[in-house]
């Protein structure tokens, strides 16, 4: 008879409106279930053992009842929670994973999880964490983090759409999350002027002792962005990496210099508010009167662009170029606190849950 584990799920319990709580959410016992497949899964299916969970800030919008098409489907009342995470593979039927093989991609907020194609799609192996890897392994959590989803979200944003020039100023908010705090360091290897924002005391000092950031300032301090960032830039932005939207896109509009570029990676300022709520974009004709160029972007329209992300970073990794911070969380139970931390800037860096040990 094949070998069993008990299976814990976190599940959405019913949709959002407004500020999601803990008890929008539930970690259920759950039952049974087989250590390896069964057979029944569709072929290409790959049964893990989920060691760490990733906590993101595009899962909000995922938790609201769908009122619009999207790029990515809305959560389900009663199912389990899913997003990106690391795995260790117990079987496949994919040809391109083998049992103990490491992995990350998209995964279920529970301890073992079947994934099908077509999300298998989105699942890659591991090659860098043992370390007898070519110069040396590297912390199996940072593929929740720097070389996974917000590492090449950065990489992307920054590299590919906003096309970075020595000497030019770049602008980062929520610079010192799991996106942020790498489109910084970035930007100081490309020879930019970069500057970002924060919500407290403790991470704009760890953006500029940390992360080497030019200067950086507290937006909660600040009565008047539009003013803050002309402090901060006299002669203007070249390029701003958007993670928060609303009134701060609306300062940003009126600092930014002629030909100027714009990466749109997140509004999470707006993702809690409710229809109605929402803060107007006023300073949109900036668009035109600067000739700027703002682009909206996901990860997953990218992917082809990660070997070359991959082999670019990793050195900077290994020689101490790149710093990464991380906040974990101990424990699949505190996964649902974990998540709702983000939304009130609780995380000191890249926000993640670890639920098992690689064994």
């Amino acid at each position: 008879m094949a070998a069993t584990a008990t299976n814990r799920r976190v599940v959405l319990k019913e949709y959002v409106e407004g500020y999601p709580t803990e008890e929008h959410m539930e970690l259920v016992p759950g039952g049974e279930v087989p250590l390896r497949l069964t057979g029944d899964e569709p072929a290409g299916s790959v049964l893990v053992r989920n060691l760490y969970l990733s906590c993101d800030p595009y899962m909000r919008p995922k938790m609201s009842r769908p009122l619009r098409e999207s790029y990515t489907a809305a959560f389900v009342p009663g199912s389990v929670i899913t997003g990106y995470g690391v795995a260790r593979v117990l079987d496949s039927s994919d040809p391109r994973f083998a049992p103990g093989d490491l992995v990350w991609g998209i995964t279920g907020w529970e301890d073992y999880s079947v994934v099908k194609p077509p999300v298998t799609a989105f699942l890659a192996k591991i090659s860098h964490h043992d370390a007898a890897a070519a110069g040396g392994g590297v912390p199996l959590s940072y593929y929740t983090g720097i070389l996974g989803m917000p590492g090449l979200t950065a990489y992307v944003g920054f590299h590919e759409i906003c096309a970075p020039k020595k000497g030019e100023t770049v602008f980062v908010s929520a610079a010192s999350g799991a996106v942020g705090q790498l489109v910084g360091q970035f930007a100081r290897l490309a020879g930019c002027h970069v500057v970002g924002s924060a919500g407290s005391k403790e991470k704009v000092e760890l953006l500029k002792s940390k992360f080497g950031f030019h200067d950086a300032f507290n937006y909660k301090e600040e009565p008047d962005l539009a003013a803050a960032l002309k402090r901060c830039f006299p002669d203007g932005i070249d390029i701003y990496f958007e993670n928060v939207g609303g009134v701060m896109l609306d300062a940003v509009l009126l600092n930014m210099r002629v030909h100027g570029r714009i990466a749109v990676c997140g509004l999470i300022s707006q993702y809690n508010l409710k229809e109605g709520e929402k803060d107007a974009v006023r300073n949109i004709g900036a668009l035109i009167a600067k000739r700027l160029r703002m682009q909206g972007f996901i990860e997953p329209d990218h992917k082809h662009l990660y070997p070359k992300y991959e082999a670019w970073v990793l050195p900077y990794i290994r020689d101490g170029t790149l710093a990464y911070v991380e906040d974990v969380a101990e424990g699949l139970e505190n996964a649902p606190k974990a998540l709702i931390g983000l939304f009130h800037g609780r995380n000191v860096g890249k926000q993640l849950v670890r639920i098992a040990d690689d064994e």
